[in-house]
């Protein structure tokens, strides 16, 4: 009798799916993450014609068309050859490519707890150990946890800033001791830079910028800073021996981003970038709306650097109290088990839809205490 691979009993649907659901047609979703803002139009206008030019009717190359890597490489203040980069599935795909070509069964993965939830699951889906660090009391994730983490048995670590679910931004220190311990424990650093377009304070740092080997790559994508969640569009980059080993995996499960995808994200790479300077402008706004809101209503919260995600210590009952009154929040635990005792509140909706929000956190915080 055929049953199930280990593998898949190891992973299961994200906490997150499971608040949505149980949310009413009418709440105010601050689980999201995905920006309310439309598109570029120069970007869906560029997918538009090259559909009807049908340059998106055959495949592309495995990696992309030649054109999007050399925007995803412009898009960057470091060297980086186009032959060196793979358009992929979003983001997600790309994590699974860097781990799947760099992680043997049994291999420890290191990431962060809380984190992004992919982490491990795509960990276990690789046959690999997942390995969680828990975060300092700012929530960011400290380079000497991460350090003394690994063992022989590491195969990687993964660090993520600006983060999910915490909205954290790791200072240029923190990023130059992952690149050393890259470098000096000979172990890949996965870098998720998914948000690196979204920061208030301080500024975006990656550790590919520091690292004196090719012991680091980087995952980045369309979806948050262009708001094109549902295209579908991201990238991996590192050295030709890394790049060309998660290629392998690539062809075989993808062979190619969708064509219109990458013809979009070409255009919203290399075009005019104002909107991406006014959603972020209006995600501080948000961001300093939602803080002030918190600890008015008592809660203690992190103020966040970057991205668009508040993670307040929360009370026992908090969530469900939210959830009863109509407001989806996540809760902390389904990022990871030192998420316990918080919540993940996105602000990527509406301002109006915030302040309500933000009321009904007041009270159903006085009514859990």
């Amino acid at each position: 009798m055929t049953g199930f691979s280990t593998r898949v009993e190891n992973v299961s649907i994200s906490g997150i799916r499971e608040v949505f659901e149980a949310a009413g047609e009418d709440a105010i979703n601050l689980g999201l993450g995905q920006p309310d803002f439309p598109t570029p139009e120069h970007a869906s206008r560029a997918a538009i014609e090259a559909i009807e030019s049908h340059e998106t009717d055959p495949y592309t190359s495995n990696k992309g068309t030649e054109a999007l890597r050399e925007a995803i490489v412009g898009a960057y203040d470091r060297s980086i050859d186009p032959s060196d980069v793979i358009a992929t599935a979003g983001g997600s795909e790309a994590l699974h490519l860097a781990l799947e070509a760099h992680v043997d069964a049994g291999q420890e993965v290191v990431f962060p707890d809380p984190g992004f939830v992919a982490y491990d699951a795509l960990t276990n889906l690789a046959g690999g150990v997942p390995k969680p660090v828990a975060l300092r009391e700012d929530l960011t994730i400290d380079p000497a946890a991460v350090e003394d983490a690994i063992t022989d048995d590491t195969a990687a670590f993964i660090v993520n800033s600006p983060g999910n679910p915490t909205g954290a931004v790791a200072s240029e220190d923190d990023v130059r001791e992952f690149a050393r311990i890259a470098d000096e424990h000979d172990v890949l650093c996965i870098s998720d830079e998914v948000y690196e377009h979204i920061v208030f304070d301080g500024e975006h740092h990656s550790p590919m910028a520091y690292a004196e080997t090719d012991n680091v790559v980087t995952i980045g994508a369309c979806s948050k800073t262009y708001s094109m969640t549902g295209w579908r569009l991201g990238w991996v980059t590192g050295s030709h021996r890394r790049i060309e080993r998660m290629l392998r995996v690539h062809q075989y499960v993808q062979a190619c981003a969708s064509a219109p995808a990458q013809y979009a994200a070409e255009a919203a790479l290399s075009g005019p970038q104002d909107p991406v300077e006014e959603m972020v402008a209006t995600f501080e706004d948000r961001r300093d709306l939602v803080v002030d809101g918190l600890e008015d209503a008592g809660l203690t919260v992190p103020t966040p650097a970057g991205a668009f995600y508040a993670m307040p210590e929360v009370p026992e009952g908090w969530c469900e109290e939210v959830l009863d009154r109509g407001v989806v929040v996540v809760p902390g635990g389904a990022f990871g088990e030192h998420g316990e005792g918080y919540a993940r509140l996105s602000y990527a909706t509406g301002t109006e839809e915030l302040k309500e929000a933000l009321e009904i956190i007041d009270d159903a915080t006085r009514a859990v205490r």
